[in-house]
């Protein structure tokens, strides 16, 4: 076998292109969410588990992304609930996999109405993210799912109701990777080098660049982040953060 980086490369390159082809009419929908919802001084509720939680971070509270957005964590349970720590030391995946704790997050997030959620999961089956979920359409939110719809679709759905993510959604954007993530065969029948991330972070800023188009195309200033390691970042960032006290989380 003599498979390696440039493979990898090519790969991703291959499923980019995919999204740029397939993605641009989801992507410009979701966005179109987004501002309705910032117009109506609303947030963007972003979360996501396991490795999804990097993508819930490229929406939430990063250099050159959107201000008004927060960011939802099983660990918020214990940050801002009552719920020992120990709850977050079980087998990997376990809490990920219960229905019963979305709900809690939910309680404890500064939410409001108009607020819009984009929930992150390739897989788009466990407990957690898909009560979550079904939650948030309970409550009235606008919903945007990312996920894998390959993945999603050949899996069997470990909530309850038999539902996934994707089944919930308003607008459901692909991530493109493939059943398992990763795309390089070795030669026992498995695979490496997983996608799912880039892949999801390069959405996951689409939806951001059409957002700062329509807001700036209104005639609005977009509320966007400097680096706060740039010169007068910080002092930039916490004006626009103090429009949305109370209501963006910048913790852990």
């Amino acid at each position: 076998m003599d498979i390696g980086a440039a493979d990898y490369v090519h790969e991703v390159k291959a499923l980019m292109d995919g999204i740029v082809q397939t993605q641009g009419s989801a992507v410009k929908d979701a966005a179109a969410l987004m501002i309705e919802s910032l117009l109506n001084d609303g947030v963007i509720q972003a979360f996501g588990s396991g490795h999804s939680e990097a993508i819930a971070m490229e929406i939430a509270g990063r250099a050159g992304g959107l201000v008004p957005t927060n960011r939802l964590a099983l660990r918020d349970i214990v940050l801002y609930g009552e719920a020992p720590v120990d709850v977050l030391l079980g087998a990997p995946g376990e809490l990920e996999r219960d229905p019963t704790v979305a709900r809690r997050v939910y309680e404890l997030a500064p939410v409001r109405p108009q607020d819009v959620f984009v929930l992150i999961s390739s897989s788009g089956v466990n407990g957690s993210v898909v009560e979550l979920a079904s939650i948030v359409k309970e409550k009235g939110h606008s919903l945007i799912a990312l996920t894998s719809v390959q993945h999603s679709t050949q899996m069997t759905s470990r909530h309850p109701s038999g539902r996934k993510l994707l089944d919930f959604a308003d607008v459901v954007l692909d991530n493109g990777a493939p059943y398992g993530d990763a795309v390089l065969p070795l030669a026992d029948g498995g695979a490496f080098g997983a996608v799912s991330t880039i892949t999801s972070a390069l959405l996951a800023q689409m939806i951001v660049a059409e957002v700062v188009r329509g807001l700036t195309g209104a005639g609005l200033t977009p509320p966007v982040y400097r680096s706060a390691n740039v010169i007068g970042g910080d002092e930039h960032n916490r004006a626009l953060e103090n429009r949305y006290a109370g209501r963006i989380r910048r913790g852990a």
